[in-house]
């Protein structure tokens, strides 16, 4: 597919289905999760009818990559839509910090990060040895992002290295014909604001930014600002990384314990008006976060069998419209904010 990227209204690739599963949880960032578990959910996934992946070499230092691909390099290759990132490449090492990073990984990878035109070349090739696959749909620049504490210099440095580097090389690969499409995959507005602005990216992975919990900065400022461009967004987190579902933790990071006091009394109502209303507030959550005009995509992760079937179960379930209308009559979403017909 060919984008004019001389017009904001070019027509540009947006995934094609709107129910994902994400990588996060068999790169065993929260817990351990063995090759025969990740398997099982991985093949859960499938039979129940997932057919969009997502995944990254960030994700246990390239562990759910190879698990990912152990699966779906049995699969014929245009059945699924995948997406991965690029910007972190790596490098086995005896030394390798990786369980600085990932506790629960056998990773024995470090991490280099390289938002260059090669560093984009080579990380996409070394993501397919990984899979087992000959091509990526999706390539998403990965946490080019203020909460990235990692990087080696300021996030606006790194930003800059890519829209001189990545950017335009996945550009080309688009029109190569490599790549469908690309974008940028952050827990942040700005970067995504920044690139609709300076690039011509497709799709991005708006990751921690619309949920249930917090959304009223991506309503308002990045959605209308993706509408101008044409160009739509895949939605990850929006469980805010299970906090919604009871997990002790609120998104992603070392500190990600520390949850803010109104996300905890937010929470608390949340979950009173769904028992008044005989609503699961995951599967509200769920159904939320998919609402806006501009998701093309909702990606969950899973740590079980029954974590993914149940999600997607959610995805089919009818929520009634009176459980929204008293969400928003409390204030505890926003009036403007879409809702499931």
């Amino acid at each position: 597919m060919k984008n004019d990227t001389n017009s904001g209204s070019s027509v540009r690739y947006k995934p094609p289905i709107k129910f994902g599963l994400g990588g996060v949880p068999l790169g065993n960032e929260f817990a351990v999760v063995t090759d025969k578990d990740a398997y099982a959910i991985l093949e859960a996934a499938w039979i129940a009818g997932v057919r969009y992946y997502d995944v990254s070499p960030w994700y246990g230092l390239g562990l759910a990559e190879r698990r990912y691909g152990s699966f779906l390099h049995n699969k014929k290759r245009s059945d699924y839509v995948i997406s991965s990132k690029v910007g972190k490449l790596l490098k086995a090492s005896k030394t390798a910090k990786n369980h600085e990073l990932f506790p629960f990984s056998p990773s024995p990878n470090d991490v280099i990060f390289d938002y260059t035109a090669s560093g984009v070349r080579r990380s996409i090739e070394d993501s397919l040895q990984r899979l087992g696959i000959d091509s990526l749909d999706i390539v998403f620049v990965h946490d080019i992002s203020s909460d990235n504490k990692l990087l080696p210099t300021s996030w606006q440095e790194q930003f800059d290295i890519a829209a001189k580097g990545a950017f335009p090389e996945l550009t080309r690969m688009r029109e190569e014909g490599l790549i469908k499409g690309w974008g940028i995959g952050v827990n942040t507005p700005e970067p995504i604001l920044r690139v609709l602005r300076d690039a011509d990216p497709d799709v991005c992975l708006m990751a921690s930014q619309y949920s249930l919990i917090d959304h009223k900065d991506a309503l308002n400022q990045l959605f209308p600002a993706v509408r101008k461009k044409n160009a739509s967004l895949v939605v990850g987190s929006s469980l805010n990384a299970g906090f919604i579902s009871g997990s002790p933790r609120y998104n992603y990071g070392k500190d990600s314990y520390k949850i803010p006091a109104e996300f905890l009394e937010k929470r608390k109502k949340l979950r009173e008006v769904a028992a008044n209303h005989g609503v699961d507030l995951r599967t509200a959550a769920l159904q939320f976060s998919a609402s806006p005009d501009v998701a093309a995509a909702l990606i969950v992760g899973a740590s079980s069998e029954q974590q993914i079937l149940a999600d997607y179960t959610s995805m089919q379930t009818k929520i009634p419209a009176e459980f929204w209308a008293e969400l928003k009559a409390q204030k505890l979403i926003e009036q403007e904010a879409p809702t499931p017909a």
